[in-house]
């Protein structure tokens, strides 16, 4: 028997059979557009030295982009990671530094010690060993008291992702989808439950689930009419967007389209990123040229299709990842000497006056 799931008192409860889910509906008209990226490398990079610059001329590397009309920051939690900077203390730090400068925050728990995305989704190794049920448990624990941990600190994310591209479950083997939907179901709302309980003001943060399917109807019907049916409640749709593997520009519409048709939830898209150098497409032929203006060209059309989405549910776009090791990825905003690409000016017309 399929199980669903509700909020009462913080805690996971299992109703059966399964309850009738209705849409919240959330209003998106008036509803600030998040212009956003995510920043999880960008403070490692200045802590080894880094200069990030405009015009030849220093500036930290979340000044620039604030410059430029970004009002969100999109940081990675993992739990216990040993090559990668993104455990709970410098998430705070950098969150912290955004929060000054009037960032809007989005939290992408992984529930891994490192990457966790369609192709793997590691259970942490504090977590090796522990049962389904001891699973849950943890998840709403660690969830909780994460969640507590930013919110001392004076930096409660607006928003929180349960998972990141969760489109094949999380936490394998337990929550791998599609054989274990119910077990998947089970650790999202243990998550999002353990945001409320480690939440101490009225304003609770907003929930977001994050799939990689942003091109593609098809796969996205098929998860999201399956997680409905637990009766589990959100406030976003994320989706991931990269061309090269998620379609093109008029599957991403299309997509978009129905998703606010069907689902009728704000949509994000919170993973979006084109490369200024020739990278994905050195043997076959490119929407855009893989170059800084090309880069440039493709933020501009990817923007316009979300702003263009049916009854204003289109509510956000971000980068990933603009700022990370020092102009060494062809992703980057950045060069190797530092300076900003054009593509950082696409917003400017958009929030300058």
């Amino acid at each position: 028997m399929k199980r669903s799931f509700i909020r009462e008192g913080y805690k996971v409860f299992i109703i059966a059979p399964v309850m009738i889910f209705t849409l919240s509906t959330l209003k998106s008209n008036g509803q600030e557009y998040a212009i956003g990226a995510d920043l999880s490398f960008l403070k490692s990079a200045e802590d080894r030295g880094f200069v990030f610059k405009e015009n030849d001329t220093a500036k930290t590397g979340l000044q620039i982009f604030r410059d430029h009309g970004y009002n969100w920051i999109r940081l990675r939690l993992f739990h216990t990671p040993t090559n990668l900077p993104n455990n709970l203390e410098y998430t705070i730090a950098l969150a912290r530094k955004a929060r000054e400068m009037g960032f809007k925050f989005l939290l992408d728990y992984h529930y891994s010690d490192t990457w966790a995305d369609p192709g793997k989704q590691y259970i942490p190794k504090a977590w090796e060993g522990k049962q389904h049920k001891e699973l849950v448990k943890a998840v709403f624990e660690y969830t909780s008291e994460t969640i507590k941990a930013f919110q001392q600190a004076g930096v409660l994310p607006e928003m929180v992702q349960i998972g990141n591209e969760v489109i094949n479950g999380m936490l394998w083997p337990y929550g791998k989808l599609p054989g274990n939907w119910d077990n998947f179901a089970e650790l999202i709302a243990a998550g999002i439950n353990g945001v409320y309980a480690g939440c101490e003001t009225q304003e609770k943060p907003k929930i977001m689930i994050h799939i990689d399917q942003g091109g593609n109807k098809e796969k996205t019907k098929y998860f999201f009419d399956k997680f409905l049916s637990y009766g589990i409640n959100f406030d976003y749709i994320g989706q991931s967007y990269y061309p090269w593997w998620h379609g093109t520009l008029l599957d991403l519409r299309n997509n978009m389209y129905f998703m606010a048709k069907e689902y009728k939830k704000p949509i994000i898209l919170v993973e979006v990123a084109y490369c200024a150098s020739p990278t994905e497409y050195k043997n076959k032929p490119a929407p855009f040229p893989e170059t800084p203006e090309g880069q440039k060209e493709f933020l501009n059309d990817v923007n316009d299709i979300v702003l263009n989405t049916p009854d204003n549910l289109g509510v956000g776009i971000f980068w990933w990842e603009p700022a990370t090791m020092g102009g060494r990825s062809s992703r980057d905003f950045f060069d190797e000497k530092g300076n900003v690409l054009p593509v950082i000016t696409v917003f400017d017309k958009y929030t300058r006056r």
